[in-house]
């Protein structure tokens, strides 16, 4: 089988400011642990503080961006995986240009001549993380770069596509020119549900989307988001699982599957009207490093498996290997080579 190119990602390329902090930070700049948000005026200093506070590091990141590095890895095939989303032409850029290529993907980048490359604060207390998000240039994505006769060639030759869908809130235009290109073609179009703020006031671009979805991603916080702005009476995981598994589709080509992951908690798996749960790899407390880019870090593990056809049992366990890994590390990192096997 042919895997150049079998994977297309698309999203918000942020480069992550990730450092420890402690609770003053957090309470200061008004930060809830275990949720991301948009970064608002008053977060706007913290990114200098913590570069002048803390030990940071800086890791090419973004949601999308994550999976696909972490299934890139997870396969070892150079070029197997492609992205696309907008950085501004400056050093941070150019960071997370060298960053994408040492890992393999196969990335082509929109650069804005305005804004600066979009970056993410991820404040760590007690392993627990906390996300704000400042787009700058990720906010920048327009769908005549996809539309390009290079860019379009990357979705030609897709057989998967995987959006966060922190994307819908820059670019649902782009969305939905992939995901009409993916049901008129038999492939495959997944989405993640992403964040409660994203099913909250990005409502209808996620309806919009969501005929199209053959896999929707998420976490237990997010599907009871979802569930509750659409007026379902449930705050049952796998009720919710299967409710929105059970929504109309665009194409009867595949059926949905929903997949919604509860941190140490079994991973649930909703098809065909049935619920399935997975354990997950428990880890030691004291072996815990960062839970940053553990949801992301999974779907990755989860897409490097689906792209070899392998059945669902196996993606969910490339899913739980890939975030076991990535959550006793700093950041979405991982070693050289995976072990799984």
């Amino acid at each position: 089988m042919a895997y150049e190119g079998i994977l297309l990602g698309m999203g918000n390329p942020l480069l992550d400011i990730s450092s420890v902090v402690d609770e003053e930070f957090l309470q200061r700049y008004d930060i809830k642990l275990n949720n991301a948000i948009l970064a608002e005026d008053k977060h706007l200093p913290m990114y200098d503080e913590m570069a002048s506070k803390y030990n940071v590091e800086y890791i090419a990141g973004g949601a999308t961006q994550n999976s696909i590095r972490v299934c890139q890895w997870m396969l070892q095939i150079p070029g197997a995986t492609s992205y696309m989303g907008c950085i501004g032409k400056d050093k941070f850029g150019e960071e997370m240009k060298k960053n994408s290529k040492l890992a393999g993907v196969n990335v082509h980048y929109r650069e804005d001549e305005t804004a600066p490359t979009g970056t993410c604060a991820v404040c760590v207390v007690g392993g627990e993380r906390s996300l704000i998000a400042n787009l700058s240039a990720a906010n920048c994505y327009k769908s005549e770069h996809l539309k390009r006769p290079e860019n379009w060639a990357l979705v030609e030759k897709a057989k998967y596509f995987y959006i966060a869908g922190f994307f819908l809130t820059v670019s649902p235009e782009s969305i939905l020119l992939v995901a009409e290109h993916a049901a008129a073609n038999n492939k495959v179009f997944m989405m993640n549900l992403s964040a409660p703020f994203i099913c909250e006031f990005f409502k209808d671009q996620q309806e919009k989307a969501l005929p199209y979805m053959d896999y929707v991603f998420g976490n237990e916080t997010e599907a009871r988001t979802f569930a509750k702005v659409h007026g379902w009476e449930t705050d049952n995981v796998e009720e919710i699982a299967i409710k929105i598994s059970q929504w109309p589709k665009a194409s009867g080509t595949h059926k949905r599957i929903t997949v919604i992951t509860q941190g140490a908690d079994p991973v649930v798996v909703a098809e065909d009207g049935k619920v399935k749960s997975f354990p997950v790899i428990l880890l030691p407390k004291e072996k815990l490093v960062d839970t940053n880019g553990a949801g992301d870090a999974f779907v990755g593990g989860f897409l490097s498996q689906l792209v070899q056809e392998k059945p669902i049992e196996e993606c969910v366990r490339g899913g739980c290997y890939a975030s076991h890994v990535i959550i006793q590390r700093s950041g979405c990192t991982y070693p050289e080579k995976p072990d799984f096997s």
